[in-house]
């Protein structure tokens, strides 16, 4: 136990997490920080770029075998299961309606890329490799619990709602979606060679701008807290914080099951603990536009969100390296 503590408490002391922190803070202390909307877009994007682009280069590296289809398959299972299990656990802890629990529920088995990202940080900053192809398993995992919230919805009673046509093109066309994606097949195609041309531009200024990047999702973070205090009971916030912990207890299972490095199963459960915030929210608005946005945007991006990047990202790499060994 010693141990896990130690781990956890020397991987929050690290820039990236220290960045976020002074975002919330500023934003509970009503500083007038903040972070042009076209500037953090733009690092956005630089981001899935990078991070997509360095998947696709070890993919190449690795080369494509059994392994990544079954992660594939795990990824797009875990996407499925875990809205069920969130929306078991809403209707247990909270009051929140059945139309309400399934947005909310939706969001908690699609990923947050942001938290994923800053997870494969503080694993290079460790000295751990991951697989390559872990890109690609967060990007499976982006929709199929959309579909899961649907089908909440429509056991419900409310028969009438039907998927709308468009839909899930438009959730497999979410830029963020797209970005990654594309940046990784291009990253697969051009191999370490591409990597090397742009190096300089991927590689180093990379930590500074997820810095700058997670402080912006500090100011938004904390703007949520202090706006949606009126919503986050005590259920409400609770689940918050437990979905995230069964979720990686999840992700764990499955990463040991596929045989995955030390750096992969935490990247599995980090995965599978955190809450869409981008192309969840987006899907919501067209398929299930009752749904009180303030309930599952205020709780994936002010509770979860905060919690995975301060809290559960050390925890869930100590645990991984805890029971992987590495």
């Amino acid at each position: 136990m010693d141990q896990l503590l130690g781990l956890a408490a020397e991987n929050l002391i690290s820039p990236i997490i220290l960045s976020f922190a002074l975002g919330v803070a500023a934003s509970l202390a009503r500083s007038d920080l903040s972070i042009p909307e076209a500037v953090a877009k733009g690092m956005s994007i630089y981001l899935l770029f990078a991070i997509g682009f360095k998947g696709g280069v070890s993919v190449a590296d690795h080369g494509i075998d059994g392994r990544l289809g079954l992660a594939l398959l795990a990824g797009i299972t875990l996407s499925f299961v875990l809205p069920l299990i969130a929306f078991a656990l809403l209707r247990v802890m909270t009051r929140i309606d059945t139309l309400d629990a399934a947005a909310v529920a939706a969001h908690y088995g699609s990923i947050s890329i942001v938290t994923f990202v800053a997870a494969t940080s503080v694993l290079e900053s460790q000295g751990l490799a991951a697989e390559g192809y872990m890109v690609a398993v967060a990007a499976a995992m982006e929709a199929p619990a959309i579909l899961s919230a649907l089908w909440l919805v429509a056991r419900g009673g409310d028969g009438a709602r039907k998927m709308e046509p468009n839909l899930l093109r438009e959730i497999m066309l979410n830029g963020s979606i797209v970005l990654l994606v594309g940046s990784f097949f291009i990253g697969w195609a051009t191999g370490k060679e591409g990597l090397a041309d742009i190096a300089p531009f991927i590689v180093s200024p990379f930590q500074g701008v997820l810095c700058l990047f997670l402080l912006d999702m500090g100011l938004v973070a904390g703007r949520g807290l202090r706006e949606g205090g009126r919503i986050m009971r005590p259920g409400v916030l609770a689940f918050g914080v437990i979905m995230p912990l069964i979720g990686s207890v999840c992700g764990l299972g499955f990463g040991m099951a596929l045989g995955l490095s030390t750096g992969g199963v935490a990247l599995m459960m980090v995965l599978s603990a955190s809450a869409s915030y981008i192309a969840v929210p987006a899907a919501m608005r067209v398929a299930l536009p009752e749904a009180n946005p303030s309930l599952y945007l205020t709780l994936s991006l002010g509770v979860t969100f905060p919690f995975n990047l301060t809290l559960g990202i050390p925890l869930y790499l100590a645990l991984a390296q805890t029971v992987n060994g590495g």
